[in-house]
């Protein structure tokens, strides 16, 4: 017969291997996870408007209007990946200097833009975000929630974390008739995009190409059909449909939503 001692361990070696089972079917089914704390340091531009973030390297125009407000950064181009980066999530908290809050443990940025090397500048005076370096580029706003804004640039700790969204997707129609460019925005999860495919009622699924930042493009005539989109995360892999996104009488300028999102 078992000893008590040799039942307990089974009995916790059954446990731990059942909650390591979850939390691998949760990985497999596409949750994003918190990634670990690593080292980096953060400037920030504009004023206290966050007007000169608008626009950006990542094509979501309007922040405020397409709802990411002021609590964004450009990523340097180690981190912003030929812009596959963009829509990606992170904490940031300001680490071991004078100019830090206190009590501030992070604030929340989406990346939304590039912040460029240059080169005429030593990496480390004035060139921050020159290769290799990982620097974040915050809006004024987001900066001022961790350091004061004196400090110009200051070292940090950041991660990345699942981007909370509310609502579905959002693509945003540009192009014409025989070639459509696709912004997608308020993507949950990882945030990021690696494939997108389109579908017209009349078409089967077309393979969209990556253009720039966070759009997508296919060289097709797509008028007069309602639209579909398929679309998979560039970090965890997991592909969603969204169906039906665009009545047929779709038209380029405007925005369309949807209810399904990445978690």
């Amino acid at each position: 017969m078992a000893s008590s001692s040799q039942s307990w361990s089974f009995s916790f070696f059954f446990i731990m291997a059942s909650i390591l089972a979850i939390i691998s079917q949760q990985k497999v089914a596409g949750v994003f996870w918190p990634s670990p704390w690593q080292l980096a340091h953060a400037t920030f531009y504009g004023d206290d408007t966050a007007s000169a973030t608008m626009g950006g390297a990542c094509g979501y125009g309007n922040l405020f209007v397409n709802g990411y407000g002021t609590d964004t950064a450009a990523l340097s181009s180690t981190l912003f990946n030929n812009g596959y980066a963009c829509g990606t999530c992170y904490q940031i908290k300001c680490y071991q200097s004078k100019w830090c809050f206190t009590g501030v443990p992070f604030t929340t940025v989406t990346a939304t833009n590039l912040c460029p090397p240059n080169w005429s500048q030593d990496s480390n005076a004035g060139g921050w975000c020159n290769p290799p370096r990982v620097h974040f580029d915050m809006s004024k706003p987001a900066f001022m929630k961790i350091a004061q804004w004196k400090a110009g640039v200051v070292p940090v700790m950041y991660r990345r974390v699942p981007c909370i969204r509310t609502g579905g997707l959002r693509f945003s129609f540009q192009g014409n008739g025989y070639w459509l460019l696709v912004y997608v925005m308020n993507v949950g999860g990882g945030g990021d995009i690696a494939n997108m495919w389109v579908k017209g009622s009349k078409t089967g699924w077309i393979s969209m190409t990556h253009n720039w930042g966070a759009s997508y493009q296919a060289f097709a005539t797509l008028g007069g059909q309602p639209l579909s989109f398929r679309i998979t995360s560039y970090t965890t892999r997991e592909t969603i449909i969204a169906w039906n996104v665009a009545p047929a009488n779709w038209q380029v300028g405007l925005t369309y939503g949807t209810s399904i999102n990445f978690r």
